[in-house]
């Protein structure tokens, strides 16, 4: 059996998504959900899913505390669905090539801190862009320049406006990031 962390602090649909996708999988689950948002909805939505709730705050982050509780928890993959904070490099080390993250445009391009949600889809409007999309990554040292595991690429219409590029991004997101993740481990 292979294990799944998710790491959230928004609203979850990307983190319930996985876990609808793994439910009945008999090689691979979601073993628990870390938030460092205790009022975070993604609490909500794994309400009924049985995934326990892991709630913690920087210094638990920074100190062995998380690092533990993953170990504990004897994680095959840390996956990062809508997770704002930087990984400390104690758990990059830990996990070595077994985080990833999904960024919201097509990466190197709209990367870096502070590049996320509708700031990305503003970004790519306000270039020129003609397409944007998703890219899922391997996570390092660096806020979104880990090694790219996919991309996903969608139009940008006339007129596009964040809110509407917002919308064909979260769709590439639930079609693709499960399904990537599974290859993932399929793979390991």
């Amino acid at each position: 059996m292979k294990n799944i962390v998710i790491f959230a602090s928004g609203s979850g649909s990307n983190a319930e998504n996985i876990i609808k996708y793994f439910k009945n999988d008999r090689e691979i689950r979601v073993v628990a959900l870390f938030c460092n948002r205790p009022n975070a909805f993604v609490l909500e939505r794994i309400k009924g899913f049985d995934i326990p709730a892991f709630i913690f705050n920087r210094e638990d982050f920074t100190s062995d505390r998380v690092l533990d509780r993953l170990k504990t928890l004897k994680v095959d993959l840390v996956v990062l669905a809508g997770f704002l904070w930087k990984v400390p490099p104690h758990i990059l080390e830990a996990f070595p090539h077994q985080v990833i993250n999904i960024h919201p445009a097509l990466l190197p391009a709209h990367g870096g801190q502070g590049m996320y949600g509708m700031r990305v889809h503003e970004a790519v409007i306000a270039r020129g862009d003609g397409e944007s999309g998703i890219t899922i990554h391997y996570v390092n040292e660096r806020y979104d320049e880990g090694t790219v595991i996919f991309q996903a690429a969608c139009a940008i219409a006339p007129g596009e406006t964040p809110e509407s590029l917002a919308g064909k991004i979260h769709a590439l997101e639930q079609a693709h990031f499960p399904a990537v993740i599974k290859r993932l481990l399929e793979n390991k």
